[in-house]
């Protein structure tokens, strides 16, 4: 069954070059127990790792069923190796972090037999040998003898048709020597055993052919064969080790050294520690951003008024480059001369038209992008106080009578996050309206007079203001028609009163929370308006909305639609006073054209959906069609979205350094273990493990090492967010600031994998091409 043919070997060491074999050529029987003698140098160990696949030849031709091994590649040796061939050494050669049983089973995981059949089978050949109540034993807690048919049990189970044995009883003494011999003589009555040793005595005594070497060539046969089997009948089964059979021999490897085990995966933790912390800092200030960018937003909304100064492009850009701190080449001439420039041109006024089409384009954006939206419109609302059953007309004015912005479809949900109710309920109701008062709770005097307190106390109880009443007048109730173009105020209070179907009562007192600053816009849009109190009566939209609704079917309306210049009052002409007719006809209550949109977003992310949005609008349009916005937080945002970008950036990039640090590290520690592993290694390689297999047991180590690292920085990290967060909280009074984000943890731990895997690359690929024979004598 197996054939040496003129086989030679040599070996290169500088300028001197030995013949380990000589064109050697010999035959062996399926079953006998052939004997290698010799002195040393003479070429057994050579003849016996040729035999084993161990070791090439380098002419010649070894020759397994008939078939030629010339054409043979590492694939086709580490096969033959572990389904042909069981090796039995002197010195044993198992491996010491793993059990008796382990090592036995060893072989058949690379043949892929399923854990219960190598369970099996290993328990069976270890009672062979005698050894089944040591099964679950280190092997130094056994003795040499016991170590070494733990061996040729690990030989026997994959049921070999060849047994090598190099020196088996070489480091034992004669009582055991005789008991191994005698095992390994009934081993070879079923199959071919070879053995090298330089005792004769137990060479003569057991085996039936003795083959003697010298200086690499055969000297001697005792039993030659003269025939051998000529058939191609050689097909092995490929070997394979899986990822779980490396990881635990990885495993069982790293823990027999835990304490440099932790000690690497914490140094290598260190850099995931940094970028965790900084990772959860910026995610936590990003949440703060978002907040008090949110914040910002309802303080300097998109803004949409009746006129506004349009800046061309170079100027914005200007601007936003000075906030930004860029400055461009162009800004700053060297020059001796000066460029006159006409500013006007730059800004000028553009009047926006506001139309109905407008408000319905506005009102058909995405829900999802708006939090609110807020309508000042100049349509006059005329209300009747009664006060001690004497009725008087209110000025709107007078009690700086105002609309809240809404959200879309509901109010409510905006109403809850950005006002603090005082006292009553929120609005739900069209007739429902509250006092807003302001951060001190403070109402100015002309409005407390209008409803009806004496302003000399110094507190007025919030309940006397719930369930005050008005009555809302419209057009065809506060005009009466004199002629077609004529129309006169109703003086008639009482009758007013009691003809007004509607009732506004207040609910409510509200104030806007201290947040988000709404009294910030308001305080504008009074002064804009010429008004001085921040306080006001707050109504619905839908309030107003109902009064255009009926108001732009009086009389009074339908009148001046048809004229140019509509006169009553007593003959007073509405366009000596300064009025348009549209402004005329938007106080009668006669178009829906607001004289401001203010556009809340949610955050700054949809801000610029929404800038887009509006952008739309203007696309294709003359300039006097286009609607020009005031967009307050453009520049903010921009800038404070750079500025924690680049802090977060330079954090990160410091520690990156650590990390890399950490993967050179980690490719140390994994050369250091193949030098440790370095017996391993061919023994592996001695029971068929590939290449690829030597390869995949140093990176399951460093998966290990980088699995261990990664989990132990996040575990760290958690822990020192603790003392993180006490201490930043009591220097910013920002509570829970440092959070990690689990998708973070997770992506941080795949980096740890990663950076531990390509630092262990290389000391693994150069594990997989150590010399097997050379690994096996290593100590």
């Amino acid at each position: 069954m197996l054939q040496l043919k003129n086989i030679s070997k040599r070996y290169k060491t500088a300028n001197f070059c030995q013949n380990a074999l000589k064109n050697f050529s010999v035959s062996f029987k399926t079953n006998e127990f052939v004997a290698v003698l010799g002195p040393s140098g003479s070429g057994k160990s050579t003849l016996l790792n040729i035999l084993g696949g161990l070791d090439r030849y380098d002419s010649g031709d070894l020759i397994i069923n008939g078939k030629s091994t010339k054409k043979f590649n590492d694939t086709n040796w580490d096969a033959y190796r572990n389904n042909c061939i069981g090796f039995v050494f002197q010195n044993y050669n198992l491996i010491s972090h793993i059990s008796i049983l382990n090592n036995v089973e060893m072989g058949m995981t690379l043949s892929g037999i399923s854990a219960k059949k190598r369970r099996q089978r290993a328990l069976k050949v270890l009672k062979q040998v005698r050894l089944e109540e040591h099964a679950h034993k280190k092997p130094n807690q056994l003795s040499g003898g016991q170590m070494q048919r733990v061996a040729i049990a690990r030989a026997l189970v994959n049921n070999p048709s060849i047994i090598l044995a190099d020196e088996p009883t070489g480091a034992l003494d004669s009582n055991t020597s005789i008991q191994i011999m005698e095992l390994i003589k009934e081993i070879a009555n079923e199959k071919l055993v070879i053995m090298v040793t330089h005792n004769s005595k137990l060479a003569y005594t057991y085996a039936t052919r003795i083959i003697e070497l010298e200086d690499g060539e055969l000297r001697s046969d005792s039993n030659p064969v003269d025939e051998i089997d000529k058939g191609d009948s050689f097909n092995i089964k490929k070997t394979s080790m899986s990822f779980l059979t490396a990881l635990k021999l990885s495993l069982n490897n790293l823990r027999t050294k835990i304490g440099r085990t932790l000690l690497t995966s914490f140094a290598s933790s260190i850099g995931i520690i940094g970028i965790a912390l900084i990772l959860s800092l910026s995610n936590g200030f990003d949440k703060q951003i978002d907040e008090f960018e949110a914040n910002t937003l309802r303080n300097f909304p998109i803004s949409i008024s009746y006129s506004t100064n349009k800046v061309d492009k170079e100027q914005m850009a200007n601007i936003r480059n000075e906030m930004k701190g860029e400055i461009s080449e162009d800004d700053y001439k060297n020059v001796d001369v000066i460029y006159p420039y006409d500013s006007e041109v730059a800004i000028t006024e553009h009047v926006n038209k506001l139309s109905s089409d407008y408000v319905e384009y506005i009102k058909k954006m995405d829900n999802s992008l708006i939090s609110a939206i807020g309508y000042y419109r100049l349509t006059g609302i005329n209300l009747l106080n009664k006060k001690d059953n004497e009725i008087s007309s209110i000025n709107s004015t007078s009690i700086n009578l105002t609309s809240l912005p809404e959200e879309f479809g509901t109010q409510d949900a905006y109403l809850k996050e950005n006002y603090d109710l005082l006292y009553g309920k929120y609005p739900n109701a069209k007739t429902d309206v509250v006092l807003m008062v302001d951060s001190k709770n403070r109402v100015d005097y002309p409005l407390l007079e209008v409803l009806g307190f004496n302003t000399s106390n110094k507190e007025i109880k919030m309940e006397q203001f719930i369930g005050k009443e008005f009555k809302l007048i419209l057009n065809d109730n506060c005009y009466k028609k004199i002629t077609d173009n004529m129309f006169v105020k109703n003086e008639d209070l009482n009758n007013m009163y009691e003809n007004s179907e509607t009732t506004i009562k207040i609910v409510g007192v509200m104030r806007p929370k201290q947040e988000n600053s709404m009294e910030t816009m308001k305080s504008a849009f009074t002064k804009m308006t010429g008004m001085t109190s921040t306080a006001s009566i707050s109504y619905r939209n839908e309030l107003i909305e109902y009064i255009i609704d009926k108001n732009s079917q009086s009389e009074i309306v339908k009148a001046q639609e048809k004229s140019d210049g509509v006169v009553f009052m007593g003959g007073i002409s509405f366009d000596t006073l300064g009025y348009t007719k549209e402004q005329v006809m938007s106080i009668l209550g006669a178009y829906d054209q607001p004289l401001m949109i203010n556009l809340f977003p949610y955050d700054f992310n949809n801000k610029d959906k929404v800038v887009e949005y509006l952008d739309k609008y203007n696309v294709g349009k003359k300039l006097e069609d286009q609607i020009i916005y005031t967009d307050y937080a453009d520049s903010f945002s921009e800038l404070s979205g750079n500025i924690m970008n680049a802090v977060t950036y330079v954090l990160l990039a410091f520690s990156g350094i650590s990390l890399i640090v950490s993967s050179i590290m980690i490719g140390i520690i994994t050369y250091i273990s193949v030098l440790e592993r370095t017996k391993e290694i061919g023994i592996l390689r001695a029971l068929g493990a590939r290449k690829k297999d030597i390869t995949r047991v140093f990176n399951a180590e460093t998966f290990i090492i980088g699995l261990i690292s990664g989990a132990l920085g996040i575990l760290i990290t958690l822990i020192l967010l603790i003392p993180t967060n006490i201490i930043l909280e009591s220097l910013t009074d920002l509570s829970n600031i440092a959070i990690l984000n689990p998708i973070h943890a997770i992506i941080l731990i795949v980096v740890s994998l990663s950076l531990t895997l390509l630092g262990g690359f290389i000391p693994a690929k150069l594990a997989s091409k150590k010399d097997p024979v050379i690994a096996l004598r290593t100590e």
